[in-house]
């Protein structure tokens, strides 16, 4: 549940990217936040290892002094653990996660950052969630039913059945006690977290505002684990049993859903056993009515995925 938190940030935003060998990309970003109409922030860059020339890249920009930049290095590991490390290391109020290659309107900053300091009980939200528009403009995805909604983000993704990519700002001290976990091996999903916060009674205020330009890859954590689900058992097992289990009060909005995550639980506890390994504690099923889904759909699964 929400506790008191105590901010004691120094700048009001932090934009922070972690990257990996994406030196070919990063200046679309430098470029980015050099037309940004709001210059109260600083750009923290969390490499995660890369070989090619990211670190020279970085250092170049830092000597120019257009921007307050800060570089941290670690040695390879995941996203994940890039992502946990920039929020531990962010010096703003607000984070802005920013992929190593996508860029963001020149108001952006400047609209999140006015809309914060506007927003009432701002302890009680963990961030504004704006959209996404391709590079000719279109809007990815669906746009809010209202123009500004202020709900817990689990109730905008089942109640309203809002889908596609979205791009804000987080409240760095909310996001400090909701870290990526880094004891599972490989993918985890992003909802994961997202859905933890909500359900811990955070809200996030929806805007109908366009945020960033979205160019598609693979450099987010929601995309990592897409197309190589077997690898990424374990992280994917979590996010169906998340579903299952601990959003079954959301069960009425989206049935088929939760019918289809129990099939995937059913998948993904398959192919652990074919690795050898045991479904971990964090992923049994606590609620009898998740249990009862997941036989049901068992047989389907099966049949599903020989």
């Amino acid at each position: 549940m929400m506790a008191e938190i105590v901010q004691t940030s120094e700048l009001p935003i932090t934009v922070m990217t972690p990257t990996y060998n994406r030196a070919s990309t990063l200046p679309r970003v430098y470029e980015s936040l050099l037309q940004q109409t709001f210059t109260s922030f600083e750009w923290l860059i969390v490499d995660d290892g890369s070989t090619d020339n990211t670190r020279e890249l970085v250092q170049q920009w830092i000597d120019e002094q257009k921007l307050t930049i800060r570089y941290v290095w670690q040695p390879n590991q995941h996203k994940k653990t890039a992502f946990n490390h920039g929020v531990r290391e962010a010096h703003g109020e607000l984070l802005v996660a920013l992929d190593s290659d996508d860029t963001i309107e020149p108001d952006a900053l400047a609209h999140m950052w006015s809309t914060w300091q506007q927003l009432e009980n701002r302890e009680q939200f963990i961030g504004i969630t704006g959209l996404c528009a391709k590079p000719n403009g279109e809007i990815v995805g669906d746009p809010y039913p209202r123009d500004v909604m202020a709900i817990p983000a689990i109730d905008m993704y089942f109640k309203y059945k809002v889908r596609g990519e979205k791009f804000g700002c987080l409240n760095t001290a909310v996001l400090r006690k909701y870290p990526f976990p880094e004891d599972i091996a490989g993918f985890v999903p992003e909802s994961l977290v997202w859905r933890r916060i909500a359900r811990d009674g955070y809200k996030t205020l929806f805007i109908n505002q366009v945020y960033r330009t979205y160019f598609d890859s693979q450099d987010s954590l929601s995309r990592e684990g897409h197309s190589v689900g077997d690898k990424h058992a374990l992280g994917l097992l979590w996010l169906a049993k998340d579903m299952v289990n601990d959003c079954l009060p959301w069960f009425k909005y989206q049935p088929k859903e939760f019918i289809k995550a129990a099939i995937r639980y059913n998948r993904f506890k398959r192919v652990l056993a074919k690795q050898g390994q045991a479904v971990p504690e964090w992923g049994q099923l606590t609620d009898w009515k998740a249990k009862l889904l997941v036989a049901i759909t068992a047989p389907i699964a099966r049949v599903m995925y020989k």
